[in-house]
Protein backbone atom coordinates (compact mmCIF):
# COMPACT_ATOMS: atom_id res chain seq x y z
CA UNK A 1 0.00 0.00 0.00
CA UNK A 2 2.53 2.25 1.04
CA UNK A 3 4.60 1.68 -2.72
CA UNK A 4 1.24 2.21 -4.15
CA UNK A 5 0.80 5.70 -2.52
CA UNK A 6 4.60 6.64 -3.42
CA UNK A 7 3.98 5.92 -6.88
CA UNK A 8 0.59 7.94 -6.94
CA UNK A 9 2.16 11.00 -5.58
CA UNK A 10 4.92 10.67 -7.85
CA UNK A 11 2.27 10.83 -11.08
CA UNK A 12 0.64 13.74 -9.34
CA UNK A 13 4.06 15.64 -9.53
CA UNK A 14 4.68 14.56 -13.09
CA UNK A 15 1.18 16.27 -13.93
CA UNK A 16 1.91 19.44 -12.09
CA UNK A 17 5.46 19.98 -13.23
CA UNK A 18 4.53 19.42 -16.50
CA UNK A 19 1.48 21.58 -16.43
CA UNK A 20 3.80 24.43 -14.93
CA UNK A 21 6.45 24.34 -17.76
CA UNK A 22 3.89 24.44 -20.28
CA UNK A 23 2.11 27.42 -18.55
CA UNK A 24 5.41 29.35 -18.32
CA UNK A 25 5.82 28.65 -22.26
CA UNK A 26 2.66 29.59 -23.16
CA UNK A 27 3.52 33.23 -21.37
CA UNK A 28 6.85 33.09 -22.81
CA UNK A 29 5.06 33.11 -26.52
CA UNK A 30 2.90 36.16 -25.69
CA UNK A 31 5.38 37.99 -24.75
CA UNK A 32 7.39 38.12 -27.83
CA UNK A 33 7.76 40.77 -29.76
CA UNK A 34 6.57 40.65 -33.54
CA UNK A 35 10.13 41.40 -34.39
CA UNK A 36 11.49 37.92 -32.81
CA UNK A 37 8.22 35.68 -33.26
CA UNK A 38 9.38 32.58 -35.11
CA UNK A 39 6.57 31.85 -37.90
CA UNK A 40 6.60 29.72 -40.92
CA UNK A 41 8.69 30.25 -43.90
CA UNK A 42 7.39 33.65 -45.67
CA UNK A 43 5.76 32.70 -48.92
CA UNK A 44 7.11 34.28 -52.26
CA UNK A 45 4.26 35.45 -53.94
CA UNK A 46 6.88 36.69 -57.09
CA UNK A 47 6.65 33.23 -58.22
CA UNK A 48 2.67 33.73 -59.01
CA UNK A 49 3.97 36.63 -61.94
CA UNK A 50 4.22 34.93 -64.74
CA UNK A 51 0.81 32.92 -64.30
CA UNK A 52 -2.04 34.34 -66.18
CA UNK A 53 -5.54 33.58 -65.90
CA UNK A 54 -7.47 30.79 -66.61
CA UNK A 55 -9.85 32.78 -68.81
CA UNK A 56 -7.14 35.15 -70.69
CA UNK A 57 -7.31 33.21 -73.89
CA UNK A 58 -11.06 33.06 -74.24
CA UNK A 59 -12.96 34.97 -76.54
CA UNK A 60 -14.52 37.43 -75.04
CA UNK A 61 -18.71 38.54 -76.09
CA UNK A 62 -21.03 40.96 -76.18
CA UNK A 63 -24.61 40.46 -74.29
CA UNK A 64 -27.97 40.87 -76.45
CA UNK A 65 -28.90 43.20 -73.64
CA UNK A 66 -28.59 46.61 -72.53
CA UNK A 67 -28.86 47.71 -68.73
CA UNK A 68 -32.47 49.34 -68.35
CA UNK A 69 -34.30 47.91 -71.39
CA UNK A 70 -37.85 46.69 -71.25
CA UNK A 71 -38.00 43.19 -70.27
CA UNK A 72 -38.37 40.79 -73.03
CA UNK A 73 -42.04 39.31 -73.56
CA UNK A 74 -41.57 35.02 -73.63
CA UNK A 75 -45.70 35.01 -73.49
CA UNK A 76 -47.89 37.19 -74.24
CA UNK A 77 -52.10 36.62 -74.27
CA UNK A 78 -54.36 40.56 -75.39
CA UNK A 79 -56.91 42.11 -76.91
CA UNK A 80 -56.87 44.94 -79.15
CA UNK A 81 -59.45 47.07 -79.80
CA UNK A 82 -60.48 49.87 -82.48
CA UNK A 83 -63.33 52.10 -83.54
CA UNK A 84 -65.38 53.52 -84.00
CA UNK A 85 -64.64 54.21 -87.70
CA UNK A 86 -66.13 54.50 -91.33
CA UNK A 87 -65.38 52.47 -93.88
CA UNK A 88 -65.48 53.50 -97.41
CA UNK A 89 -64.72 50.62 -100.10
CA UNK A 90 -63.94 51.62 -103.54
CA UNK A 91 -65.75 50.03 -106.76
CA UNK A 92 -63.17 47.79 -109.00
CA UNK A 93 -61.44 50.22 -111.33
CA UNK A 94 -61.90 47.39 -114.27
CA UNK A 95 -65.54 48.18 -113.96
CA UNK A 96 -66.29 44.37 -112.71
CA UNK A 97 -68.72 44.33 -110.08
CA UNK A 98 -69.13 48.22 -109.67
CA UNK A 99 -72.03 47.70 -107.20
CA UNK A 100 -68.85 46.70 -105.00
CA UNK A 101 -68.92 49.98 -104.10
CA UNK A 102 -69.77 51.04 -100.61
CA UNK A 103 -69.52 54.10 -98.50
CA UNK A 104 -69.62 55.36 -94.62
CA UNK A 105 -69.74 51.92 -92.96
CA UNK A 106 -69.50 52.51 -89.32
CA UNK A 107 -67.59 49.39 -88.19
CA UNK A 108 -65.53 48.49 -84.98
CA UNK A 109 -62.73 45.91 -84.84
CA UNK A 110 -61.46 43.92 -82.11
CA UNK A 111 -59.61 40.34 -81.74
CA UNK A 112 -57.42 38.43 -79.76
CA UNK A 113 -53.37 38.64 -79.60
CA UNK A 114 -50.83 35.89 -78.52
CA UNK A 115 -47.35 35.71 -79.29
CA UNK A 116 -45.24 33.41 -77.93
CA UNK A 117 -40.84 33.72 -77.79
CA UNK A 118 -38.96 30.58 -76.26
CA UNK A 119 -35.12 30.68 -76.01
CA UNK A 120 -33.81 27.39 -77.15
CA UNK A 121 -30.60 28.16 -77.21
CA UNK A 122 -28.66 30.62 -74.96
CA UNK A 123 -24.77 30.66 -74.54
CA UNK A 124 -22.77 33.47 -74.54
CA UNK A 125 -21.41 33.08 -78.21
CA UNK A 126 -24.99 32.47 -79.88
CA UNK A 127 -28.93 33.31 -78.58
CA UNK A 128 -31.54 31.33 -80.54
CA UNK A 129 -34.99 32.16 -80.11
CA UNK A 130 -38.17 30.39 -81.86
CA UNK A 131 -41.33 32.19 -81.47
CA UNK A 132 -44.80 31.88 -82.42
CA UNK A 133 -47.51 34.12 -83.07
CA UNK A 134 -51.88 34.75 -83.86
CA UNK A 135 -54.18 37.81 -84.18
CA UNK A 136 -57.36 38.37 -85.69
CA UNK A 137 -59.25 41.10 -86.28
CA UNK A 138 -63.20 40.60 -86.34
CA UNK A 139 -65.32 43.24 -88.03
CA UNK A 140 -68.54 44.38 -86.22
CA UNK A 141 -70.81 47.11 -88.53
CA UNK A 142 -73.01 49.60 -86.09
CA UNK A 143 -76.62 49.55 -86.69
CA UNK A 144 -77.30 52.03 -89.27
CA UNK A 145 -81.49 51.32 -89.56
CA UNK A 146 -82.17 47.81 -91.66
CA UNK A 147 -78.67 47.40 -92.66
CA UNK A 148 -77.24 44.32 -91.49
CA UNK A 149 -74.46 41.72 -92.74
CA UNK A 150 -77.19 39.82 -94.99
CA UNK A 151 -77.83 43.61 -96.55
CA UNK A 152 -74.60 43.45 -97.78
CA UNK A 153 -73.12 43.46 -100.94
CA UNK A 154 -70.12 43.69 -101.56
CA UNK A 155 -68.57 40.07 -101.19
CA UNK A 156 -65.04 41.44 -99.46
CA UNK A 157 -67.19 43.42 -96.94
CA UNK A 158 -69.54 40.34 -96.08
CA UNK A 159 -65.93 38.10 -95.72
CA UNK A 160 -65.29 40.38 -93.42
CA UNK A 161 -68.11 40.89 -91.07
CA UNK A 162 -68.27 37.67 -91.48
CA UNK A 163 -65.09 35.80 -90.90
CA UNK A 164 -62.75 38.94 -90.00
CA UNK A 165 -59.08 39.23 -91.16
CA UNK A 166 -56.38 36.41 -89.12
CA UNK A 167 -52.94 36.26 -88.99
CA UNK A 168 -50.95 33.15 -87.45
CA UNK A 169 -47.23 32.32 -88.31
CA UNK A 170 -43.83 31.31 -86.74
CA UNK A 171 -40.72 33.38 -85.87
CA UNK A 172 -37.41 33.01 -85.35
CA UNK A 173 -34.29 35.15 -84.09
CA UNK A 174 -30.77 34.37 -83.71
CA UNK A 175 -28.55 37.01 -82.04
CA UNK A 176 -25.02 36.28 -82.84
CA UNK A 177 -22.18 38.12 -80.95
CA UNK A 178 -18.98 38.65 -83.68
CA UNK A 179 -16.58 40.04 -80.40
CA UNK A 180 -17.14 42.28 -77.18
CA UNK A 181 -18.65 45.12 -79.00
CA UNK A 182 -20.07 43.82 -82.39
CA UNK A 183 -22.86 41.31 -83.30
CA UNK A 184 -25.22 39.89 -85.59
CA UNK A 185 -29.00 40.03 -85.17
CA UNK A 186 -31.57 38.24 -87.60
CA UNK A 187 -35.09 37.54 -87.65
CA UNK A 188 -37.39 35.87 -89.96
CA UNK A 189 -41.22 35.01 -90.06
CA UNK A 190 -43.55 33.27 -92.00
CA UNK A 191 -47.23 34.22 -91.60
CA UNK A 192 -50.43 33.01 -92.68
CA UNK A 193 -53.00 36.03 -93.02
CA UNK A 194 -56.67 36.41 -94.96
CA UNK A 195 -60.20 36.57 -93.89
CA UNK A 196 -59.89 32.42 -93.20
CA UNK A 197 -61.46 30.69 -90.34
CA UNK A 198 -60.19 27.53 -88.42
CA UNK A 199 -60.14 25.88 -91.33
CA UNK A 200 -56.68 27.28 -93.02
CA UNK A 201 -55.93 28.14 -96.16
CA UNK A 202 -53.04 26.48 -98.83
CA UNK A 203 -49.89 26.97 -97.53
CA UNK A 204 -49.13 28.55 -100.76
CA UNK A 205 -50.14 31.74 -99.18
CA UNK A 206 -47.64 32.19 -96.59
CA UNK A 207 -46.18 35.27 -96.82
CA UNK A 208 -42.34 35.51 -95.49
CA UNK A 209 -40.42 37.88 -94.02
CA UNK A 210 -36.84 38.58 -92.74
CA UNK A 211 -34.25 41.18 -91.59
CA UNK A 212 -30.51 40.87 -90.44
CA UNK A 213 -28.98 43.52 -89.10
CA UNK A 214 -25.29 44.51 -87.94
CA UNK A 215 -24.61 46.51 -84.82
CA UNK A 216 -22.26 47.44 -82.19
CA UNK A 217 -22.87 47.41 -77.94
CA UNK A 218 -20.16 50.13 -77.12
CA UNK A 219 -21.39 49.64 -73.93
CA UNK A 220 -23.46 48.45 -71.27
CA UNK A 221 -26.41 51.20 -71.66
CA UNK A 222 -26.11 51.47 -75.42
CA UNK A 223 -26.13 49.44 -78.76
CA UNK A 224 -26.92 50.60 -81.80
CA UNK A 225 -27.38 48.86 -85.87
CA UNK A 226 -27.84 49.35 -89.36
CA UNK A 227 -29.84 46.47 -91.70
CA UNK A 228 -32.04 45.53 -94.34
CA UNK A 229 -35.43 44.34 -94.57
CA UNK A 230 -37.97 42.37 -96.51
CA UNK A 231 -41.67 43.33 -95.18
CA UNK A 232 -44.75 43.49 -95.35
CA UNK A 233 -45.65 46.01 -92.47
CA UNK A 234 -46.57 48.88 -95.25
CA UNK A 235 -49.36 45.95 -96.31
CA UNK A 236 -47.05 44.88 -99.40
CA UNK A 237 -43.99 43.53 -100.55
CA UNK A 238 -41.25 45.77 -99.84
CA UNK A 239 -37.05 45.60 -98.86
CA UNK A 240 -36.01 48.49 -96.62
CA UNK A 241 -33.27 49.86 -94.68
CA UNK A 242 -33.55 49.72 -91.02
CA UNK A 243 -32.12 51.46 -87.85
CA UNK A 244 -32.04 49.72 -84.68
CA UNK A 245 -30.92 52.18 -81.50
CA UNK A 246 -31.29 51.03 -77.42
CA UNK A 247 -30.34 53.17 -75.04
CA UNK A 248 -30.71 54.03 -71.47
CA UNK A 249 -29.01 57.46 -70.13
CA UNK A 250 -26.88 57.40 -66.81
CA UNK A 251 -29.65 57.49 -63.96
CA UNK A 252 -31.41 54.87 -65.59
CA UNK A 253 -34.50 56.96 -65.82
CA UNK A 254 -34.66 57.66 -69.64
CA UNK A 255 -33.90 55.77 -72.55
CA UNK A 256 -35.28 54.84 -76.07
CA UNK A 257 -35.97 51.15 -78.03
CA UNK A 258 -36.01 52.24 -81.64
CA UNK A 259 -36.38 49.72 -84.68
CA UNK A 260 -36.94 52.00 -87.74
CA UNK A 261 -38.98 52.22 -89.61
CA UNK A 262 -40.80 49.70 -87.77
CA UNK A 263 -41.69 51.24 -84.15
CA UNK A 264 -39.63 53.73 -82.05
CA UNK A 265 -40.25 54.25 -78.29
CA UNK A 266 -38.86 57.13 -75.81
CA UNK A 267 -38.77 55.17 -72.28
CA UNK A 268 -39.39 56.59 -68.80
CA UNK A 269 -38.31 53.90 -65.87
CA UNK A 270 -40.21 54.76 -62.79
CA UNK A 271 -38.82 51.93 -60.88
CA UNK A 272 -37.68 48.44 -62.08
CA UNK A 273 -41.08 47.18 -61.98
CA UNK A 274 -42.97 50.03 -63.65
CA UNK A 275 -42.08 51.47 -66.97
CA UNK A 276 -44.00 53.85 -69.47
CA UNK A 277 -43.52 54.59 -73.12
CA UNK A 278 -44.28 57.17 -75.57
CA UNK A 279 -43.89 56.62 -79.64
CA UNK A 280 -45.65 54.91 -82.91
CA UNK A 281 -45.19 51.02 -84.17
CA UNK A 282 -46.21 50.63 -87.97
CA UNK A 283 -48.38 47.22 -88.47
CA UNK A 284 -49.09 45.90 -91.26
CA UNK A 285 -49.34 42.48 -93.35
CA UNK A 286 -50.99 41.58 -96.95
CA UNK A 287 -54.39 39.50 -96.24
CA UNK A 288 -55.65 36.80 -98.47
CA UNK A 289 -59.30 37.20 -99.53
CA UNK A 290 -60.38 33.05 -99.79
CA UNK A 291 -63.22 32.56 -98.08
CA UNK A 292 -66.15 33.34 -100.27
CA UNK A 293 -67.09 31.52 -103.00
CA UNK A 294 -67.45 34.49 -105.50
CA UNK A 295 -64.04 36.30 -104.60
CA UNK A 296 -61.69 33.05 -103.97
CA UNK A 297 -60.24 32.50 -107.49
CA UNK A 298 -59.88 36.28 -108.31
CA UNK A 299 -56.04 36.27 -106.50
CA UNK A 300 -57.29 39.57 -104.58
CA UNK A 301 -55.19 40.57 -101.17
CA UNK A 302 -56.30 43.48 -99.07
CA UNK A 303 -52.78 45.81 -98.33
CA UNK A 304 -53.51 46.82 -95.05
CA UNK A 305 -51.29 48.90 -93.04
CA UNK A 306 -51.81 51.24 -90.15
CA UNK A 307 -49.74 53.76 -88.06
CA UNK A 308 -50.06 53.79 -84.21
CA UNK A 309 -49.11 56.68 -81.66
CA UNK A 310 -49.79 55.37 -78.54
CA UNK A 311 -48.72 55.42 -75.12
CA UNK A 312 -47.73 52.45 -73.40
CA UNK A 313 -47.77 51.62 -69.82
CA UNK A 314 -45.90 47.94 -68.66
CA UNK A 315 -45.58 46.95 -64.69
CA UNK A 316 -45.27 43.96 -62.84
CA UNK A 317 -48.03 42.15 -61.35
CA UNK A 318 -46.76 39.57 -59.51
CA UNK A 319 -42.25 38.75 -59.96
CA UNK A 320 -41.95 38.06 -64.26
CA UNK A 321 -45.85 38.43 -64.24
CA UNK A 322 -46.52 41.62 -65.99
CA UNK A 323 -49.40 43.50 -67.80
CA UNK A 324 -49.06 46.28 -70.51
CA UNK A 325 -51.92 48.63 -71.37
CA UNK A 326 -51.62 50.90 -74.20
CA UNK A 327 -53.78 53.51 -75.66
CA UNK A 328 -53.32 55.79 -78.65
CA UNK A 329 -54.85 56.98 -82.28
CA UNK A 330 -54.49 54.67 -85.24
CA UNK A 331 -53.94 56.27 -88.58
CA UNK A 332 -54.83 54.46 -91.73
CA UNK A 333 -51.49 54.42 -94.30
CA UNK A 334 -53.09 51.55 -96.50
CA UNK A 335 -56.40 49.41 -96.97
CA UNK A 336 -56.42 48.79 -100.72
CA UNK A 337 -57.13 45.46 -102.66
CA UNK A 338 -54.40 44.14 -105.03
CA UNK A 339 -55.05 41.33 -107.89
CA UNK A 340 -51.88 38.84 -108.38
CA UNK A 341 -50.88 38.75 -111.99
CA UNK A 342 -50.23 34.81 -113.10
CA UNK A 343 -50.21 34.12 -108.91
CA UNK A 344 -47.56 37.07 -108.44
CA UNK A 345 -48.16 39.91 -106.66
CA UNK A 346 -46.98 42.95 -107.91
CA UNK A 347 -43.32 44.48 -106.48
CA UNK A 348 -44.44 48.42 -106.58
CA UNK A 349 -40.96 49.46 -104.33
CA UNK A 350 -43.27 52.30 -103.22
CA UNK A 351 -44.21 53.43 -106.46
CA UNK A 352 -40.41 53.46 -107.99
CA UNK A 353 -40.51 50.37 -109.91
CA UNK A 354 -44.44 49.88 -111.09
CA UNK A 355 -47.08 52.25 -110.89
CA UNK A 356 -50.46 50.13 -111.56
CA UNK A 357 -53.08 50.97 -109.99
CA UNK A 358 -54.70 48.86 -107.09
CA UNK A 359 -58.11 47.07 -108.17
CA UNK A 360 -59.71 49.24 -105.22
CA UNK A 361 -58.25 52.21 -103.00
CA UNK A 362 -60.59 52.26 -99.96
CA UNK A 363 -60.40 54.63 -97.34
CA UNK A 364 -60.36 54.21 -93.33
CA UNK A 365 -61.05 57.25 -91.15
CA UNK A 366 -58.70 57.07 -87.90
CA UNK A 367 -60.28 55.83 -84.40
CA UNK A 368 -58.96 55.86 -80.99
CA UNK A 369 -57.76 52.62 -79.90
CA UNK A 370 -56.89 50.05 -76.92
CA UNK A 371 -54.94 47.33 -76.10
CA UNK A 372 -53.97 45.08 -73.31
CA UNK A 373 -52.39 41.92 -72.25
CA UNK A 374 -50.57 40.02 -69.61
CA UNK A 375 -47.29 39.08 -70.36
CA UNK A 376 -45.09 36.61 -68.53
CA UNK A 377 -41.14 38.19 -68.88
CA UNK A 378 -38.15 37.02 -68.98
CA UNK A 379 -35.99 37.52 -65.54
Amino acid sequence: MKLFNLHKQAAIAACFAFALTNLAKAQSDTTKSPETETTAEDEDFSMYDEVGFADKGAKRYCSPKIEGLSPAKLISLGFDFQGPYKLNLDAFNNNINEGWAENNKHTITSGARFACNIPVISKTSVVWQMGANYWESGYQMMKQGPLAVGYVENPMLKSLYTNGLRTMGINTTLFKPLSDKKFLLFQGSADMSGDYNWKLMPARYMKYSAALIYGKRPSERKQWGVGLARTYRAGELNYIPIIFFNHTDAANKWGSEVLFPARAHVRRTINSRNMLFAGYELEGQSYRLYRMESIRNQDLEIRRAEIRLRAVYEFSLKDFIWMSVQAGYRINYRYDVDRLTNGKEIYRAFGLLSDEPYIMQNTLTNPFYFNVSVNLVSP
